[in-house]
Parts: structure tokens; C-alpha cells; sequence
């Protein structure tokens, strides 16, 4: 058994030091803030294994214009930030192609899968029952042309991934959900994504579980990582920490670090931006209204609002203007409260070219690894890909999972 830093204390660097605390693992999490505070606390809290596709550039130019003038709140972007993810962008609209994101699919289907019963025994031994809904995900559509086109591509995630939904004509679905103000003209309930109350909670509960078995947290620099004769080295508030391995699992920061250690990670910023409002009338699952690109979703502290993507720096000001314009295209449909007084929360997506997280050994690096890069599922699929992260430390990684690889990447 080996000792370990994992860097990062999102889902996705808590799963990690988790599933290499099971294997018997010695395992210090170092971070620069509480742990669950960054993307992992603000996200919309849906485990979504109907997320067997991920999220590709549109193909189409009248879309692509659509976006660039700013007539779509899917997407906001800022000029000099896009400018210099333009590479990264430019690889991501190639792999967009139908042919390409077909097959990567493949690989993605088999993560969103698992989700589900990889956070199942996490949740149970970490006393989380009471944070979980299962009861699906729905995607409200308002005009009949773009519900019947997810009617099909319902269908055909069925057929082709084994995904259940249940199509619902409006009025049905508004009297199943008296929180709707008006009938969509549709809704494709996906009845098997699993929902949470409190993302941070949650994550923060795998942390105290991760720490009843033994685990460290510490806040630190990552930046000081560094490597030395035996392995790896990085100053916390505690002093020098040194294990023989390490895991890089900043999300969207790991570009950043890798950069000292002769590493070129491409990759596609998307921030979203959250708000609380105050529930009038209960909402029952969390929903997508599609036109508007914002998803309402029943929290602990109120209905949460989340937005899509805005194309901007990392270290940029907030600018709520995505989440204002959702919110009041939100409100002819959904009855809602005041908002509810709080910090204005943003966090970052770390979004591949590819499309698909990097797990793996680092390829000029002994005794690194690499594990980000989830972009919008890094809550759904951080146990998962764990799992397989640790699978590869033990030199048993099956090959379904070799598109994850660092190598064949970088």
C-alpha cells in the first residue's frame, strides 16, 4: 500500500480519496478552500444517467449565429476569453461532428450508467438518505416542433442505451406538478436520474465519511506541488506534506498546475451561475425548461435556478445576467418566490475537447495521476470514474475505458 495526496476536494478528488482509502491507501486531500465549495456546491444536484450523451457543439449554422449574437441564453460568451479557448472550442466543434460524438457517446453511456449504484453505498454509509430524491429529471419543452424532435431522440436513447423515459403530453404533466403556472406543450420525464437537495452537503458528507475512515484534509497550495526523489511534496497550513503519489483532481485549475510540469491541457471553461428563490408551491423533481436553457431544481434553501454556459475566464467578475434573463423567462412558468439573500455563487465546468473526463497516469510523470476534465458531470461521475482511476493504479484497467486514457490524449 502507498501513501497518496489527492489534490482537489470537489466530488470528484473526495471520490477519489475514497476509493483509494478502500484499497487500503493512506490518502491526505489537500484544497485551498472548505471542501464542496466550488463547482461541486452549485451545481443543479442531478445524478443524471440519462446523461448518455454529452453535450456537443451544435453543427449548424443558424444555431452557431444564434449564439454569436447573443439571441439563445444556452450559452453566453465574452470576446477575448473565447478567443483564447479557440483552439480548445475549434477541437470541440470537430468532435461534435455526428460520426465522432457517436462514438464517443459510446464510452460516455457506460459512465452515466454506473452513476446511480456507484453513489448508492457512498450515500448509505454516509448517512446522506435524507439529501436524496428518485424520482427523474424532466425536460419541459414550450412549442410542439422541439418536443416532437426529443420525442425521437427519447426514443431513440432507448433503444440504443437502454435510458427510460415517460413522454407526457403538458396538461398532464402541469396537474402532476402544481408548481407549473401554465401546461408545456410538453415533457419527457427520465425516470431514473436521482436528485439532491444540498450538493455541497452531500459533498461534504462523503468528506466526514473519508475522514471517519482515517482520511486528512488540509487546506493548501496546490501550486507548490512538487516532485522530489521519493515522490511529491506540497506546503499546507500544517506545513510540507509528502506522499509517494499524487492525483491531480483540481477541475478546472488543473490546466494551470500541469503547465509547470511541461503539459499542454486543452480545454473549454463554462461558467454557470445559481440563485435561490423562495418555493411557493412545492416542486416535485427538478426540471429543464429547454427554450430558455435553466433548470428549476427543489433544494434544501429554496428552488434553485442553474444556468447553461458562459464563455469566460476563470478569474472573471460575476455577471448574473445569464441567471436574471433565466429567471424571468422561468416565472410565466413556474411559480416562484423573492429570491433569498446570499453571495452570488458561480463555479466553473472543466469541459475536454473530447468530451470526456482524464483519468489516468500522467504520461511524463511516474507516480502522478491525472483525474478531470468531467465538465457538466463531474457530480454525476466522480465516484465512477474513481473506480476506474483506481482500477488503473492497480494495473487493472479494462480496456472499455482506454478513450479515458491521459496517453492517447496528450
Amino acid at each position: 500500500m502507498a501513501e497518496f495526496i489527492v489534490l482537489g476536494a470537489g466530488m470528484v478528488g473526495i471520490s477519489s480519496a475514497l476509493a483509494l482509502q478502500e484499497a487500503g491507501h493512506t490518502v491526505t486531500v489537500v484544497d485551498r478552500v472548505q471542501p464542496g465549495l466550488e463547482t461541486s456546491f452549485g451545481n443543479a444536484g442531478i445524478i443524471q444517467t440519462e446523461a448518455v450523451e454529452p453535450y456537443a457543439l451544435p453543427q449548424d449554422i443558424s444555431t452557431l449565429w444564434r449564439y454569436a449574437i447573443g439571441q439563445t441564453n444556452d450559452v453566453l460568451w465574452k470576446l477575448e476569453p473565447t478567443l483564447r479557448m479557440a483552439p480548445a472550442l475549434w477541437r470541440y466543434f470537430l468532435n461534435s461532428a455526428t460520426d465522432k460524438h457517436r462514438k464517443i457517446s459510446i464510452t460516455y453511456a457506460k459512465l452515466a450508467a454506473l452513476a446511480t449504484a456507484d453513489h448508492a453505498p457512498l450515500i448509505e454509509a454516509s448517512g446522506s438518505e435524507e439529501l436524496i430524491i428518485r424520482n427523474g429529471l424532466a425536460m419541459l419543452y414550450r412549442d410542439e416542433a422541439s418536443f416532437e424532435k426529443e420525442k425521437a431522440r427519447a426514443e431513440r436513447l432507448e433503444r440504443e442505451f437502454s435510458v427510460r423515459s415517460r413522454i407526457v403530453d403538458g396538461v398532464t404533466y402541469q396537474a402532476e406538478e402544481p408548481a407549473l403556472k401554465q401546461a408545456p406543450a410538453g415533457a419527457i420525464h427520465w425516470l431514473d436520474s436521482w436528485s439532491c437537495k444540498d450538493p455541497g452537503g452531500l459533498t461534504q458528507a462523503y468528506v466526514a465519511l473519508f475522514e471517519q475512515r482515517g482520511g486528512r484534509i488540509l487546506h493548501g497550495d496546490a501550486s507548490s506541488l512538487t516532485q522530489t526523489t521519493t515522490g511529491w511534496v506540497v506546503k499546507t497550513e500544517q506545513g510540507i506534506v509528502g506522499a509517494e503519489q499524487v492525483v491531480i483532481a483540481l477541475g478546472p485549475w488543473s490546466p494551470e498546475l500541469l503547465k509547470r510540469f511541461g503539459y499542454r491541457i486543452p480545454m473549454v471553461y463554462k461558467r454557470g451561475y445559481h440563485g435561490h428563490y423562495q418555493e411557493t408551491t412545492s416542486l416535485n423533481r427538478p426540471f429543464l425548461d429547454v427554450a430558455n436553457g435553466v433548470l428549476a431544481a427543489p433544494m434544501s434553501r429554496g428552488i434553485r435556478v442553474t444556468t447553461g454556459a458562459a464563455l469566460v475566464d476563470l478569474n472573471d467578475p460575476a455577471d448574473p445576467e445569464q441567471l436574471e434573463r433565466g429567471v424571468n423567462a422561468l416565472r410565466s412558468l413556474l411559480e416562484m418566490g423573492e429570491r433569498v439573500q446570499e453571495k452570488q455563487w458561480y463555479g466553473t465546468r472543466p469541459c475536454m475537447p473530447d468530451m470526456l473526463p482524464v483519468v489516468g497516469k500522467a504520461p511524463k510523470h511516474d507516480r502522478m495521476w491525472f483525474h478531470f476534465g468531467h465538465g457538466h458531470q463531474g457530480f454525476t461521475q466522480g465516484p465512477t470514474t474513481a473506480k476506474i482511476l483506481m482500477a488503473d493504479i492497480a494495473g487493472e484497467r479494462e480496456s472499455q475505458w482506454l478513450p479515458l486514457e491521459p496517453s492517447a490524449r496528450f
